[in-house]
């Protein structure tokens, strides 16, 4: 089974269509000697517009086709004929896609929800034909104008994910066994560190039919907020997410403790975006079925003051537990806010 290329960051070299021009034209029929001028206007060129689409997941598209140039408008006819507009070019693109100007790394805009469009090269407008002109005085005019270039831009895409709830941890902490527990996805899954090399996005349907997208963000590092590792080329899908799982190797190891990596993780957060750390959060202890975890859970609350939510990816124990409250916390993110009476409420 061969797997598409993740790619995330793209150039887009983008151009409208120039508009047709306008004509000069007169009408020429034998019954009527002196018909006027009749030149048609051009047609308006076509737009290179992005589009949000569900089914993509990736900028894979443009990142192997970064030249897109929309149609050009028609010229205008005789006997007052308009051109016809040049064809838009929609491109489709993965929801959460940032459009930036690729000089000045200026956000321009963004597509979040399905079907969304963003307008990145308008088309140039079409020139104006010579029956414009015509006045009492001016019987026979021949000025026309031509059809307005194109814009012409360079731009830089980014995929931020969007995600309900993103796997924060290190890397072998566990977060792609904990993915394959919680929803249907099958991430790479091997005993070595940096096995997620791009998010992999999965989802959780409950009891009640309600559908909650879980992330599983590459592993991170002391310093990925500045690009070391991964780096923050996967910080930036955290972003998007509502709710974090802090995903916590409880085995331990010579070198590594449980609570050092849990305050860790929040520094790096904090550092990327100083609002992360503050986003509704579980914590989630794993791998409790290894010697030595239950210790390292009891100083883990000693040093940090949380209570973590103990499971085993690799045996399911817990697991039941940790879906529970992921889903009372989305809920409780997700439950409309009821307004404060005033005194000018009506009783």
């Amino acid at each position: 089974m061969k797997f598409r290329k993740f790619v995330d960051l793209a150039s887009l070299y983008a151009s409208g269509g120039a508009g047709g021009n306008g004509v000069c034209s007169f009408r020429r029929e034998k019954s009527i000697p002196r018909g006027g001028p009749d030149g048609g206007d051009g047609g308006r060129g076509g737009s290179v517009i992005l589009k949000a689409d569900p089914n993509e997941n990736s900028l894979i598209g443009i990142f192997y086709a970064p030249h897109q140039r929309a149609g050009h408008g028609e010229h205008g006819k005789g006997k007052q004929m308009y051109g016809q507009a040049g064809a838009d070019r929609i491109l489709p693109v993965p929801c959460g896609t940032v459009v930036r100007d690729k000089e000045t790394g200026l956000i321009l805009g963004e597509v979040l929800e399905a079907g969304a469009e963003m307008i990145v090269a308008h088309g140039g407008r079409g020139g104006l034909g010579n029956m414009h002109w015509k006045t009492s005085t001016n019987r026979a005019p021949r000025e026309h104008t031509p059809g307005e270039p194109g814009e012409e831009l360079t731009l830089r895409l980014e995929l931020k994910l969007m995600a309900d709830a993103g796997l924060v941890g290190f890397p072998n902490a566990g977060k792609s066994s904990l993915l394959t527990r919680l929803t249907s996805a099958h991430p790479k899954i091997a005993s070595y560190p940096f096995t997620t090399l791009n998010p992999i996005v999965g989802t959780m349907i409950f009891e009640d039919y309600s559908r909650l997208t879980v992330a599983d963000i590459p592993g991170l590092i002391d310093g990925s907020h500045s690009g070391i590792g991964l780096g923050d080329a996967f910080l930036r899908h955290i972003e998007r997410c509502s709710l974090l799982i802090y995903v916590i190797d409880m085995a331990g190891s010579e070198d590594r403790h449980p609570a050092r990596d849990y305050l860790a993780l929040t520094k790096e957060l904090q550092l990327y975006a100083e609002d992360l750390p503050d986003r509704p959060s579980l914590i989630v202890a794993n791998k409790m079925d290894l010697p030595g975890a239950d210790r390292l859970l009891s100083e883990f609350f000693e040093e940090t003051g949380k209570k973590p939510i103990p499971v085993s990816a690799l045996t399911g124990e817990g697991i039941d537990r940790l879906k529970t409250s992921l889903f009372k916390l989305w809920q409780q993110k997700n439950r409309p806010r009821r307004r404060k009476a005033s005194v000018r409420d009506p009783v």
